[in-house]
């Protein structure tokens, strides 16, 4: 069994490497880190830049796992699993309102838009509270998961604090994975996305 994952930062092949052995060691795992695309995604996504994802994405003949928030949309209209669609799935089935975490501008108009969705499908009327940590984005950037994690832990814990009707957290970007961990005593749930997208591609072979 194999699977293909698209990637725009080299650290998550380790990650899901990692949860392989944890879950599934007999899968073999692909890697396509591209960290161009995103960084070409910034201003927006273009024509150009749509058609070859779409392209790269339909020549892969295994089922494709696109990590990047940003590039989700684009990813999943071409027939990979959007990394965070499992994640918010399960975020619309907690009735009360949601803090979505991002650390990527670009991140936030994908990723409520697909909260939303689900939301709608679930006919869950709560509502989205963003919360932008973009300070904190130069930590990944150069390396230092750990503290880009801490730091991110440190921003939610205050804003439960200040908003307590929250009912659960949304972490967007599967590199804010590790904060889920630190927020694990949290009341409320605490979601990332690179389990249950992981769960999703095994779902498809």
């Amino acid at each position: 069994m194999r699977l293909t994952f698209v990637h725009t930062a080299q650290v998550h092949c380790a990650t899901f490497d990692g949860l392989r052995d944890r879950i599934t060691p007999e899968t073999q795992l692909d890697h396509i880190v591209r960290a161009d695309w995103l960084a070409r995604a910034q201003g927006g996504i273009d024509d150009t830049l749509t058609q070859e994802i779409t392209q790269s994405i339909q020549a892969i003949e295994t089922p494709v796992i696109c990590t990047c928030t940003t590039l989700g949309e684009v990813a999943e209209a071409a027939g990979a699993i959007r990394i965070d669609r499992p994640m918010m799935r399960r975020a619309a089935e907690t009735w009360g309102d949601i803090l979505l975490v991002f650390t990527l501008k670009s991140t936030e108009a994908p990723s409520t838009a697909l909260l939303r969705d689900e939301l709608d499908r679930a006919g869950n009327p709560r509502q989205i509270v963003p919360l932008l940590l973009d300070r904190h984005w130069p930590l990944f950037e150069d390396g230092r998961p750990h503290a880009f994690a801490r730091a991110i832990a440190s921003d939610v814990r205050s804003a439960v604090t200040q908003r307590p009707g929250l009912k659960a957290i949304v972490l967007a970007q599967a590199s804010m994975a590790g904060a889920a961990v630190l927020l694990s005593d949290l009341p409320i749930p605490v979601l990332s996305s690179p389990v249950l997208a992981l769960k999703e591609g095994l779902a498809r072979l």
